[in-house]
């Protein structure tokens, strides 16, 4: 297949994709509505944590957990693309698209795009919220830019398994398979207090967690220490390359499901 081929198939499927979103806000708000509602709650309600002994974060509380927030946003908008392509087989529309396309591939870009575009949006929502609640910044542009990368890698990990899980299943009844293991993922991770304060089972398996290491490397960049991100980012990266297989194999099932 010719790289025109490919690049004519993602532009296709992200502008459709895009469009709908537009058109039909019912379908991105869930998407913003959680995370505007999780900085309201941790950096209002949970404010205190930040004056516990050992707690030491340089731009305060909003700012610590602003990282974990964009992180979290932006894997759910990727995991909100698997409801698209599985509502776009229950209509019909996907099984048309595999027929038409000349390379299918271009499929799964295409729905890539459109959760990159989507992330990058909330996440800048997510930023205007963040500084008019009283976020302190550390960090230059060039560490915000950062943070957004890490952001988008989440997203791309987040899409590309929603994806492989949609084309498997092909039903929106999929939904708690494409939410539950990257809300676990998050979840086990030093959400609300740093690492060190962490303990018991949480503690345990954030340790190893490989969401820790984005979000720990994102929390450095706000607060313009920027350390421990080769571990941050390469961690994020290999996952996306293992689930670009994931996705690619269950493009294959859908092709032969017909």
């Amino acid at each position: 297949m010719s790289r025109s081929s490919f690049s004519a198939v993602a532009l296709a499927v992200a502008w459709r994709a895009l469009h709908n979103a537009v058109t039909r806000p019912a379908l991105i708000l869930p998407s913003i509505i959680f995370p505007l509602f999780f900085l309201v709650a941790f950096a209002g309600g949970l404010s205190r944590v930040g004056d516990v002994p050992g707690f030491d974060f340089p731009g305060g509380y909003t700012a610590f957990v602003f990282v974990w927030i964009v992180l979290q946003s932006c894997a759910f908008t990727g995991a909100f693309m698997g409801f698209n392509i599985a509502a776009d087989f229950e209509s019909g529309f996907s099984r048309r698209l595999l027929l038409a396309a000349a390379d299918r591939r271009g499929i799964l870009a295409g729905y890539v795009i459109t959760g990159l575009v989507r992330s990058t949006f909330t996440a800048l929502l997510l930023f205007v919220a963040a500084l008019v609640s009283g976020m302190r910044l550390e960090g230059s542009l060039l560490d915000l830019l950062g943070l957004l990368a890490l952001g988008w890698l989440a997203n791309v990990v987040g899409t590309l398994f929603a994806l492989g899980v949609a084309l498997r299943m092909r039903s929106v009844q999929a939904g708690p398979l494409l939410q539950t293991p990257i809300f676990l993922l998050m979840f086990l991770a030093p959400v609300w207090v740093p690492l060190d304060l962490l303990s018991g089972f949480v503690g345990a398996v954030a340790g190893f967690n490989p969401i820790t290491f984005a979000v720990e490397a994102g929390r450095s960049l706000i607060a313009g220490s920027a350390t421990g991100l080769p571990l941050g980012y390469g961690l994020l990266a290999l996952m996306a390359l293992v689930l670009t297989g994931w996705a690619l194999t269950g493009l294959r099932r859908a092709e032969a499901a017909g």
